[in-house]
Formats: structure tokens, C-alpha cells, sequence
């Protein structure tokens, strides 16, 4: 755990001093965040992300890529034809499966980072629960999901100025590398709509329903999906998403929620953000059935550390310090267990010795 520890110190420290560094260079509250210390923040999340060789799925991936020669005749046909492509284009360089975890992680942080960097009131805020809300170590675990959810994330400004066709020609690219990313398309019709409208209304209604109905709900929907390359999900048993992390998941909706007036004078486009977090939300509630349900909110939980970057303003000038020293401490807390206790999460490297 000690190269996550340090890689918190490093990106929160660096983004810090982006910030700090930014508003003294250009005289003004909202000036961006100095580029040599963000810089310096990104390199750490790409390096420790980049250089692992283990956590989740990534095992299997790089087993996968030093196993398998992608050629046009062996991926034609075959499902998420962007990854394969991918895979194939990086084997022309090497076929160490490093090198595919490391560009993975390096096209995945950039996407995220740069976005957050454009969008963040407190950029240094958005990157601590980044990672200290899960989302980092979730891009370690899927990464071609994660990977789809990054590009997708690239286009929050196609979401911002309602550009819908330039949206979705993101996401058809997105779903090249996993199909779920077209779950994005209907989406963006939902999100831009005013916050807190009956649209939230029925999707609370909807998570506590099939919540209730999780039975009739998952054998319906796996009717659905019966010859997709989902359909094998239906055998996932690994149980539910921790009530405590689903509680972790609401706490920046509930913020915006009582401050939803104040968070639209503010930031205008905040409507979209907040439903987007609200849609992450929705679906950690639904997990709590089955966790594989918790997968979607790569698509969605990347707005949570965006969101949270705008709660801090929502209070009073003497309040602001507090409630930015209570997520800091909360966040820790909350990556601490879900790392320690409840994951015993370790990281492995053959270029990171601890």
C-alpha cells in the first residue's frame, strides 16, 4: 500500500501547488491551474497505474496480450473490434504486456485529468477523491471499460454545450473498445435536463424498485441480454456493493441537492453534472443486489470527483475550510478501509520495489 500512499501525497500535494501556483500567475481566482506541477500529478497517476502487473483483471489481460497474435483474419467479427485493433497496433511495437497496461493507463489518466483540469473549482480536490473514492483503483480493474469511460468523459463538453451528434460519435468510438458505452446515448438525453426535476424522481424510484424486485428485474433483463456477450453475467455471484460505499457514492448528490440554487449560480452547467453523479448513484444502489450492476458507474462516477470540487463552494466563506479538511479526512478514511479492510489490496511491480 505504500506506492498508493505516496502516489495521494504526490497528485494531491502537485495539484496543490497548480492550483496555488495558477491564481499567482495570472491574478485571478479562476485562473487555470499552473501546468508543470498538473503535469507532475498526472505523471504519478500514469506511472503507478501504468507500471503494475497486478489488481483485478489486469492478470488476464496482459496473459491475453503476450498470448495471442491480433492479426485483421483473428479479430474481424469478433466483439469490441476497437480493443482488439488496439492490442493489435501495440504488438507492431512490442508484444510485452507492459506496454499495453501502460498505454492503457496512460490514454485512461490523461482523458479523465485533462477534463477534470478544465472543469475542477479545486482541481487538487477532484483528483484526492479521484482516487480516494475508488475511482483510480476502478480503472486498474476493467480497464477497457474504464478505458471506454475516459474517452466518453473526454466529451463532457458536447454534454455542456448540447452538442448531441458530437456526442455520440464519441461514444460509437468509446463502444469500439466496450459495447456497454451506448448505454451513454439515451443517457444524454436524460442528463440534459434540469437537476432535480421528476426525471431524478424517477430513476430514486426506479433504484428503490428494482431493488425490491432484483429478482424479476435480473432475470428479465438477462432474458434480454441472452445472446449478447453479457450473457454470461448472469452467472456472477459475488454478491452486493458494501451498504458503506454506496453511502460514499451519495454524499456529493445529497451536498448538491441542499445546495442545488447556490450550485447553479456558480457553475451553470452543474444541472449535468449532478445528474450524471445521480445516475452513479442510482446504479451503486442497484449493486448493492449484485455487483456487477456497480461496472456502470465508470460511465457515470467520474462526474462524483468533478462535483465534488464545486460542494466546498456551497458554504459560507468561515464554513469552506472545514467542510474541504472534513472530505479530505472522510475520503482517507473511507480509501483506507475499502483498501485495507476490505479489499487487502496490494500492488506489484517489477519497476516499484517496497
Amino acid at each position: 500500500m505504500a506506492i498508493f500512499y505516496m502516489n495521494i501525497c504526490i497528485v494531491y500535494l502537485c495539484s496543490l501547488c497548480s492550483r496555488w501556483l495558477g491564481r499567482e500567475r495570472q491574478g485571478l481566482a479562476e485562473a487555470k491551474p499552473n501546468a508543470f506541477f498538473a503535469y507532475i500529478a498526472l505523471s504519478s497517476l500514469v506511472l503507478v497505474s501504468g507500471l503494475r502487473k497486478n489488481i483485478g483483471d489486469t492478470y488476464f489481460y496482459m496473459f491475453s496480450y503476450a498470448q495471442t497474435a491480433y492479426s485483421i483474419d483473428n479479430i474481424v467479427g469478433q466483439k469490441d473490434i476497437g480493443f482488439n485493433l488496439f492490442q493489435m497496433l501495440l504488438q507492431t511495437i512490442s508484444h510485452d504486456p507492459q506496454l499495453l497496461v501502460f498505454v492503457v493507463a496512460l490514454l485512461t489518466n490523461v482523458l479523465v485529468f485533462i477534463t477534470l483540469y478544465k472543469y475542477s473549482k479545486l482541481l487538487e480536490l477532484s483528483l484526492y477523491v479521484y482516487i480516494t473514492s475508488g475511482m483510480f483503483l476502478m480503472s486498474m480493474n476493467g480497464i477497457r471499460q474504464f478505458l471506454a469511460a475516459a474517452i466518453a468523459f473526454a466529451a463532457t463538453k458536447y454534454i455542456f454545450n448540447g452538442n448531441w451528434k458530437k456526442y455520440i460519435l464519441v461514444v460509437l468510438l468509446a463502444a469500439q473498445f466496450h459495447q456497454s458505452a451506448l448505454i451513454l446515448i439515451p443517457i444524454y438525453f436524460i442528463v440534459r435536463r434540469k437537476a432535480w426535476s421528476w426525471t431524478t424522481v424517477l430513476l430514486l424510484g426506479g433504484a428503490v424498485l428494482i431493488v425490491i424486485g432484483f429478482n424479476q428485474f435480473s432475470s428479465a433483463l438477462f432474458s434480454v441480454l441472452e445472446n449478447s456477450q453479457y450473457s454470461d453475467y448472469k452467472n456472477f455471484s459475488e454478491g452486493g456493493t458494501n451498504i458503506i460505499r454506496v453511502a460514499v457514492w451519495g454524499v456529493p448528490v445529497i451536498f448538491a441537492y441542499l445546495g442545488r440554487e447556490k450550485l447553479r449560480q456558480i457553475f451553470p452547467q452543474s444541472d449535468y453534472v449532478v445528474n450524471m453523479a445521480l445516475i452513479a448513484f442510482v446504479f451503486m444502489i442497484v449493486s448493492t443486489q449484485n455487483w456487477i450492476f456497480a461496472r456502470f458507474t465508470f460511465y457515470f462516477g467520474l462526474y462524483c470527483p468533478l462535483l465534488m470540487s464545486w460542494i466546498v463552494q456551497l458554504f459560507v466563506q468561515r464554513e469552506r475550510k472545514i467542510i474541504y479538511y472534513a472530505i479530505l479526512v472522510f475520503y482517507f478514511i473511507y480509501y483506507f478501509y475499502e483498501n485495507v479492510v476490505s479489499l487487502n489490496m496490494w500492488y506489484e511491480s517489477d519497476f516499484f520495489k517496497f
